[in-house]
């Protein structure tokens, strides 16, 4: 039998030019400098170019129409160093003359004819690979029923959330009654259709504050609320309950449903995220076994597990003796120009197996043990530390370390801070001390005194949270404050509402009286800052000027404020 080795010369070669026209591949061949000589049906149905314009021009003379610039450069580096008879590989998007970016995979050689050198090459289309990526990506954040958020994306949330929020935040589990009855009466696509439509129904109401809304599955749906006031969602969980007063039709048939919501918040009913979700569940529970078709909020009572608390407190003590505590950095900047002047130093839980942890995930625990001196002496260790690095690169911004009422009754608090400065030769204006309202309300003679010896030490002091508590005018006069921290709940919609406008404004005034200046904290937008300045703020705080960051990243922009000339 012939083969095609046993072929002329002509009859190989129109073989060949014809399996190369019609291969779904697309494929193309360049010479030696990079010049189209030959391209095939698919690489032109792929890119959208006609034979005759690409034939003799560069690789890329359309560049901005399919392979991007940095793509393209790497490109032809690899081809002129690809030695003989060897390929290239590389994956890359590449936008046709259709305007559509296709995901492709091409693969070179390079050969040799009559001594001269050519470049094969073929391009795969990965669109069916990308879309089955992301096919796996949704199904592993999305319920394919609802198109809602599942248990593994909401989880992410909340933790997200309890990580960055200020304010409370309410976790809702809603549980469908009577969902097996439903199931075996109807069966099962007549109630996924029902669940769609209860779907709708609540994402028609655009509950307010509504951070995620989540389906786990069947008849099992979770929300996360943030609010200022955690009483505020008590309107959007009786929206939910109305709802279900109207009747449902499916495939002809008229349809009631009752559903139960168990809800727990933070800070009240826990600091930690599997804790709230754990007594969400409880609260859902326990209304269930009541008969459903009601609300419950989480109580104490239905928690008698107190293990979680037991392991809590041995981890926190490991905490410590293992150093996991560390420092995250907030920038405070000058509003009128820019300039960082200092950073907050935030308090994070390098957990060995739950990763780093908010505060709210411990700070509770850390006071009912009474470890709040601890933790404030270990912050302390790290912002003198970074303090005394920053020194020594001649970089110039203070370090804020929060404080309670619990470290200021300790006897020993200002001498360990004196020791800790001398150590490391720190002028001690570049620590200052920020403590709340709600301390401050205490008026203990041992924190009027605590104080007093800060102020002799060196250390600037500053009131955090201002306007949230009950401070008036004579205690500022009685303790020696250098910095008002305005509260984020003022600059929220301060562009928005005049009266916290007014608000501020009087606040200002009053720092002026005082000889205290103003810190304003939560700004996220460029026109608050504009506002604030002009309200007489002279600092501020937010995530425009930064979100908390690692004492490299603080280290980083000082360098960067440094060299261009903004110290």
């Amino acid at each position: 039998m012939p083969d095609l080795t046993t072929l002329t010369l002509d009859a190989k070669y129109m073989i060949l030019s014809e399996w190369y026209q019609l291969s779904e591949e697309a494929i193309i061949i360049l010479d030696a400098e990079f010049r189209y000589i030959e391209v095939n049906k698919s690489y032109i149905e792929l890119i959208g170019f006609e034979r005759k314009f690409l034939v003799g021009r560069l690789f890329g003379i359309y560049q901005s129409n399919f392979v991007e610039k940095s793509s393209l450069k790497l490109i032809k580096k690899a081809l002129s160093r690809l030695p003989l008879n060897q390929s290239y590989q590389r994956d890359f998007l590449a936008m046709t003359s259709y305007g559509i970016k296709v995901p492709i995979n091409m693969t070179i050689w390079h050969l040799e004819a009559d001594d001269q050198s050519y470049y094969l090459c073929i391009f795969k289309d990965n669109s069916s690979i990308r879309e089955d990526q992301q096919k796996i990506e949704y199904l592993q954040n999305y319920n394919p029923l609802t198109n809602l958020p599942n248990r593994q994306f909401f989880v992410r949330r909340l933790s997200e959330l309890l990580l960055d929020s200020y304010q409370e935040v309410a976790v809702v589990r809603i549980s469908i009654d009577s969902y097996r009855l439903l199931v075996s009466s109807l069966g099962q696509e007549t109630v996924d259709l029902l669940i769609c439509q209860f779907v709708q129904r609540i994402s028609d109401l655009n509950l307010s504050n509504l951070s995620c809304f989540a389906h786990f599955g069947g008849d099992n749906f979770a929300m996360i609320f943030e609010l200022s006031e955690v009483n505020l969602v008590r309107n959007q969980l009786d929206s939910l309950m109305q709802l279900c007063e109207i009747p449902f039709s499916v495939n002809d048939s008229t349809l009631y449903i009752h559903i139960s919501v168990g809800v727990s918040y933070y800070p009240g009913n826990g600091q930690q995220m599997d804790v709230l979700i754990r007594h969400a569940d409880k609260a859902l529970e326990y209304i269930k076994h009541q008969g459903g078709d009601d609300i419950y909020w989480f109580k104490e009572k239905l928690n008698h597990n107190k293990l979680i608390d037991l392991q809590l407190e041995t981890d926190l003590r490991q905490a410590f003796d293992e150093s996991q505590f560390v420092a995250y950095y907030q920038p405070k900047v000058e509003l009128s120009g820019g300039k960082i002047v200092g950073f907050e130093a935030l308090v994070r839980w390098q957990h060995p197996t739950r990763g780093l942890l908010p505060p709210s995930e411990f700070i509770g625990a850390i006071i009912t043990h009474k470890l709040s001196f601890d933790l404030f002496l270990q912050m302390a260790q790290k912002v003198v530390a970074l303090l005394a690095r920053w020194q020594e690169l001649n970089l110039k911004a203070h370090l804020c370390l929060n404080a309670d009422a619990a470290e200021f009754n300790q006897v020993t608090f200002v001498t360990a801070l004196h020791n800790l400065l001398a150590t490391h030769d720190i002028d001690p204006v570049n620590i200052h001390i920020e403590m709340t309202e709600s301390s401050l309300m205490l008026r203990h003679q041992a924190i009027k005194a605590q104080l007093a010896a800060l102020k002799a030490l060196g250390v600037c002091l500053a009131l955090d949270d201002f306007g949230t508590g009950y401070a008036s005018l004579s205690y500022l006069q009685e303790f020696p404050f250098d910095f008002i921290k305005v509260d984020r709940s003022f600059v929220a919609n301060i562009t928005e509402k005049p009266i916290q406008q007014h608000i501020v404004k009087a606040i200002t005034t009053l720092a002026d009286a005082l000889d205290m200046k103003i810190v304003a904290e939560g700004i996220e937008d460029i026109d608050q800052r504009h506002l604030l300045t002009e309200l007489g703020c002279q600092f501020g705080q937010g995530y425009l000027f930064g979100r908390p960051m690692t004492e490299d990243q603080a280290t980083s922009l000082l360098l960067d404020q440094a060299k261009y000339g903004l110290v």
